[in-house]
């Protein structure tokens, strides 16, 4: 592939969102024009996954290009402090101009992770995050986790006015300060939405009729899926009780408004961006943490190994990004590491050598399916012990450490209803999968360090009764005071 030449890169990030929740991925219900308009102008991966289906480590492997196990980023109680670098420390190193508006999720601004200009971030609370998440199997119920889609409907919110203000401020940015940056500049604007609670703007609620809308697979009861670890979910997070139809409806219109809202952030940044003359010299790249089940197999939000939640959306538009493509190429979030520095045309350091991503600019253009695996782990809350997700083309292996694991046939199954694990035809192909899984890592030794790493978190603070006695009672991290109210 020809060198490409360097640009801008304006990154948009979003929370919690479902990848299939795209007009431009074939949604029959969804709105969003701008997601749209972007996916045609550029290439669509339409097998993108994150590498943590959860906020913190999530987003540590974004900006470190690492796995979470690498830099011990376990749950949303371990926040990134900088202790690996960043794609940020790369570019600052190198003289460019990186400012991010919006939300981040590390420790806090003080910690050197490679991002000197950060505009109204969203850090984990208090520096600490969700600590009752250590707790993992023991943590104590949280009813507000069924109370979001119980109350799901029209409202303000204080990730609507956030999610506001950090458009505004990257409109700004664009319209103000772009043109004084004298070499390739990152932007990314980071949105909560559509992160709950489920409360959207009445008009974009009044794109959708709850009666029209195509309801999940497996919704109902009787075909939910079964397996210990989402039996252990479902009763911390008050859900083994189904919802009524009508509240269902409700919930999953509510998402969907979020994700039309958020999509119009994303258009009203590039409009501005087209509005200063930079489009034809600026790469856009969209992504997001990690996705929402958004009741399928009767289950929500995220922390699970299933498409839903363990996708995420990837679109790449700009200088040398084939237009209106669509990539089969399994990509995820560790790729944008290198991603960043391809387009701004910064070298890697010799210690980026190991790293685990391929710059996306570099698939955009391939013609035929480039054979990858996608990798994912979880440590986090509501588990028992650490999952772990390796796919290859085809086949898709959820290793649980102590539980039955699942195989999945994406080509004749993508909405996982069939778990193969035990059929004798597969056994060459799961253990072909598990090997490709333990060649990135030793699960069981894995499990063991991160619970370990939670064990000595608790007793740090008094143990786990202290934890519940007056640990933090949130279930969404609060976006900055002055949205609060």
């Amino acid at each position: 592939m020809p060198a490409l030449s360097p640009s801008n890169l304006l990154i948009l990030m979003a929370d919690q969102h479902n990848r299939q929740m795209m007009g431009c991925a074939g949604h029959p219900d969804i709105q969003t024009p701008n997601l749209d308009a972007l996916a045609a102008r550029g290439t669509r991966f339409a097998n993108a996954y994150t590498n943590s289906p959860i906020c913190v480590p999530s987003r540590a492997a974004m900006a470190t290009g690492r796995y979470p196990h690498q830099i011990g980023v376990w749950d949303n109680a371990a926040p990134y402090t900088g202790t690996r670098p960043s794609w940020g420390h790369r570019l600052t190193a190198a003289g460019r101009s990186v400012t991010t508006i919006g939300k981040l999720h590390y420790r806090g601004v003080e910690d050197d992770t490679g991002f000197p200009d950060q505009r109204i971030p969203l850090h984990c609370h208090e520096g600490l995050g969700d600590y009752q998440g250590l707790l993992r199997a023991d943590m104590p119920p949280r009813f507000q986790h069924r109370k979001y889609l119980l109350d799901a409907g029209p409202g303000d919110s204080e990730y609507l006015r956030y999610d506001r203000a950090i458009t505004a401020q990257a409109v700004r940015w664009l319209r103000e300060e772009a043109a004084s940056c004298e070499s390739p500049w990152v932007l990314m604007a980071s949105f909560v939405c559509p992160h709950p609670p489920f409360v959207a703007p009445p008009e974009y609620m009044a794109l959708y009729d709850p009666d029209q809308i195509i309801l999940p697979v497996g919704w109902q009861a009787a075909d939910w899926v079964h397996h210990p670890a989402m039996e252990l979910r479902r009763k911390i997070m008050f859900h083994e009780e189904p919802l009524d139809e009508q509240t269902l409806r409700q919930a999953i219109c509510t998402y969907y408004a979020l994700v039309s809202f958020m999509d119009a952030q994303i258009g009203a940044v590039l409009n501005a961006l087209d509005a200063a003359g930079l489009t034809d010299s600026t790469r856009v790249l969209y992504t997001n943490d990690h996705g929402d089940m958004v009741g399928k197999h009767g289950l929500w939000y995220k922390s699970v190994m299933y498409e839903d939640s363990d996708g995420v959306s990837m679109i790449v538009a700009g200088p040398d990004i084939a237009a209106g493509k669509v990539s089969e190429t399994i990509v995820t979030l560790v790729d944008v590491f290198p991603t960043v520095l391809a387009a701004t045309g910064v070298a890697p350091e010799p210690e980026d050598a190991d790293l685990p991503g391929v710059s996306l600019l570099e698939l955009t253009n391939e013609d035929a399916r480039r054979s990858r695996v996608a990798y994912s782990e979880y440590h986090s809350s509501m588990s028992a012990s650490a999952s772990f997700m390796l796919r290859d083309d085809r086949y898709k292996l959820i290793y649980y450490v102590g539980m039955p694991r699942q195989l999945f046939d994406l080509e004749a199954d993508p909405d996982e209803r069939h778990n193969l694990a035990d059929d004798p035809a597969l056994a060459t192909v799961l253990a072909g999968l598990e090997a490709k899984l333990r060649a990135i890592c030793d699960p069981e030794a894995i499990d063991a360090t991160a619970q370990a790493s939670q064990r000595r978190r608790v007793e740090a603070v008094g143990g786990a009764d202290a934890i519940i006695a007056g640990g933090v009672k949130f279930t969404h991290s609060p976006a900055p005071a002055q949205f609060a109210g």
